[in-house]
């Protein structure tokens, strides 16, 4: 288990002091896919690089099964940081040595006997699918494949926890699948845990199984992956889940109405003619100003933006109206006026 307690990182620029990360508060359990995703300058690799203590934090304390690591000494370190091991969206491969070699790496710094570690080495480039490659330059391997060697250099030590930092970002998009099945194959065969950095939501939802949202160096919304898509509290998580949704609404409004956004969770919510059975049932014409859907898992899950006509009698009978129907969430987005359209 990796529990991050108050953790606090500020840097001195020439401007004045930064604050990276503010008071960050989150467990990661054993076996975890665990996302950490926010925009550019959220805070995400000073965060991951505070749990490796490749960054020590100004405040607060990163413990590792109980262990505060911020009270090691630099050998000890040494030794948890082949249980905590790190890829990169460079790869960070050793460009003058084989892909056997850039997997032997770690090996030899640990000290273990060779013909055990050249076993290790060859065993770990066939689990990532590269059997072939032990003999090849990682310049003359594909980014996915150099990724590959990397994720098997790093699993090379039989770490506890691998913390993936913008892995996937210099990858295409089938690429990009490729590398996150193989470290959703990776965790479900060894149980180890992983700590996904990314600004990217759909690799989140792809393997995470829980996600916090980082904006401006503070966590703004944490839970299971499943529950933060369906119902997004803070605006940044929004704006990450549904950025097409995201700003903008009041110039689709016609000005006359209130604004809601329905959550959509399973098939046969989404399969319901919901907007006119309101209609015929309530009276409610409502306006449809834009909607869509993604897969998380195995679950179809889809978002609808309403403007409810009318004033607040209009707004509860409709909002009335979706809480009977099952798995579905109604949030009241903003109040619009014919004045304030006008503006």
């Amino acid at each position: 288990m990796i529990e991050l307690r108050n953790l606090s990182k500020s840097f001195v620029t020439a401007d004045g002091p930064v604050e990276a990360l503010r008071h960050v508060n989150l467990t990661v359990n054993d076996g975890d896919i665990y996302g950490i995703i926010g925009m550019s300058g959220a805070g995400k690799s000073t965060l991951v690089r505070c749990i490796n203590m490749l960054e020590r934090p100004t405040e607060g304390s990163v413990l590792l099964d109980g262990q505060d690591l911020g009270a090691l000494s630099k050998k000890e370190m040494q030794q948890v940081r082949r249980k905590v091991t790190m890829i990169f969206q460079s790869f960070n491969l050793l460009m003058q040595r084989t892909c056997l070699q850039n997997v032997l790496f770690p090996l030899k710094l640990a000290h273990a006997p060779k013909a055990q570690a050249e076993a290790r080495a060859k065993e770990l480039l066939a689990t990532v699918g590269l059997p072939d490659k032990a003999n090849v330059y990682p310049a003359q391997l594909s980014g996915g494949q150099q990724q590959r060697v990397a994720i098997a250099r790093a699993l090379a030590t039989e770490p506890q926890v691998l913390l993936c930092d913008e892995a996937t970002s210099a990858l295409d998009p089938k690429t990009t699948q490729s590398i996150l099945e193989l470290i959703r194959q990776i965790n479900r065969d060894t149980g180890i845990t992983v700590i996904v950095i990314t600004h990217q939501m759909s690799v989140v939802q792809e393997i995470c199984n829980r996600v916090a949202i980082l904006e401006h160096g503070t966590v703004v919304e944490e839970g299971d992956v499943s529950q933060v898509f369906s119902r997004p509290k803070a605006a940044a998580t929004r704006a990450l889940v549904f950025p097409e949704m995201s700003g903008g609404e009041g110039q689709l409004s016609s000005g006359y109405g209130q604004l809601v956004r329905l959550v959509f969770e399973g098939s046969i919510t989404t399969n319901k003619p919901l907007i006119a059975s309101m209609a015929m049932e309530c009276g409610i014409a409502a306006n449809i100003l834009g909607a869509s859907t993604r897969t998380v898992g195995k679950r179809e899950y889809g978002y609808m933006l309403l403007e409810i006509p009318g004033g607040p009698d209009e707004l509860a009978r409709a909002l009335k109206y979706i809480s009977t129907v099952p798995n579905v969430v109604a949030q009241v987005e903003a109040e619009y006026s014919g004045k304030e359209a006008a503006k």
